[in-house]
Formats: structure tokens, sequence, C-alpha cells
């Protein structure tokens, strides 16, 4: 018998690879062998399985965030590089169609979305990066919210304009271009990391 979290899981990867859109329940259904009637014993419609696969998303990046948070602790700028080192291997299995697809057909879940993304920037990487200069590691003289609104707000916007980026070029590329590099022009002349070196 096929477990709600199984068909959770089956939904997410499918949703991401083709869009939530463009995946029917019947699919789903005979991808995991059950009835059509089956998934609604789990989730009354559609939307609500996209918006629990959503959720599932955000959660499992959440706990990796504050696991990665609370290893790295004393280092927060090393911690906003790892945040988005993850969030990239996350965003890379995403087809722009599947986010996309949120905002036009499925409102709720594109919110779950868009305000995670508004509390990652102004609730985590912003107190990070305010942290890191209270420590001496960012200059002074930064603007950490003009930062944070132009480096690391809705980065997927950036990687999912025209292109999926994520075609074009590699993680690590990415990671350099959109994050390293841009916090490798604020930092302390005494700061580094690995990242930096």
């Amino acid at each position: 018998m096929t477990t709600k979290s199984e068909l959770l899981q089956c939904a997410i990867t499918k949703f991401t690879k083709f869009g939530s859109k463009h995946v029917t329940l019947d699919e789903l259904a005979k991808e995991l062998g059950i009835s059509k009637k089956t998934i609604y014993s789990f989730f009354k419609n559609k939307e609500e399985l996209v918006i629990a696969s959503i959720e599932s998303l955000l959660n499992a990046y959440t706990e990796d965030i504050n696991r990665l948070i609370n290893s790295n602790g004393k280092d927060p700028i090393l911690s906003v590089i790892l945040i988005y080192q993850r969030g990239f291997e996350y965003l890379k299995y995403f087809k722009p169609s599947f986010l996309f697809g949120l905002e036009k057909y499925y409102p709720k879940a594109f919110k779950l979305f868009n305000d995670f993304s508004e509390d990652l920037c102004n609730n985590i990487v912003s107190v990070l990066l305010k942290k890191a200069q209270q420590q001496g590691d960012l200059k002074p003289e930064t603007d950490i919210d003009l930062l944070v609104k132009i480096y690391f707000f809705r980065v997927d916007n950036l990687l999912f304009k025209d292109n999926n980026l994520f075609e074009m070029y590699s993680k690590e590329a990415l990671l350099k271009h959109m994050v390293i590099y841009n916090l490798q022009g604020v930092v302390s002349d005494t700061y580094s990391n690995v990242y930096f070196e």
C-alpha cells in the first residue's frame, strides 16, 4: 500500500521536473500503481497536493538551513554561502515551468514559496550578514539591507529569467558569480574562508 509520504515524494519529483500543471493525478496514480481514489484519500484535490509538495520541499530546506547555521554559527558569512550552495542544489532540479506554473495556476502554493523566499532574505541572510558586520567581518559602510535586496532576494528569478541557467552553467559557477564574488567585495581585509582562497 502506498503511503502519503511516498505519494508526496513522487509528486515532488514529477512536479519539479515537469511542472505541476503538466502532471495529472492519473499519471501519479499510474506511476505509483494505485488508483486515483487513493490519492483523494490523502488529498482532497490536486491543489492541496501541490501545496503539500511545496511545504515538504521548504521544510526540508529549512532543516538544512538550521543545521548549516548551527554548524557554522561563528562564521555567518560562511553560513550564507552554504545556505545558497544548498539552495542551488534544490533549485537545480526545478524546471522553470514549475515555479511559473505555481504562480499562474496555484497561487496559494506560490505564496508559500514567495513568503519563504522573503523570510530567507529578511530574517536569515540579513540577520547573518548584520552579525558578520558586528563581528567586523563585513565593511562597516556596507548597507546590508541593500546588499540583500540586490544580490540575494529571489535569486530564483535570476536563475530562471529567460533560460534555466542551471542548463548553461554549473551550480559551482553560479554560486561563485551570484554569491561568493558579491560577498568578497564587502568583506573586511581581515576576513577569509575556504571559498575566498
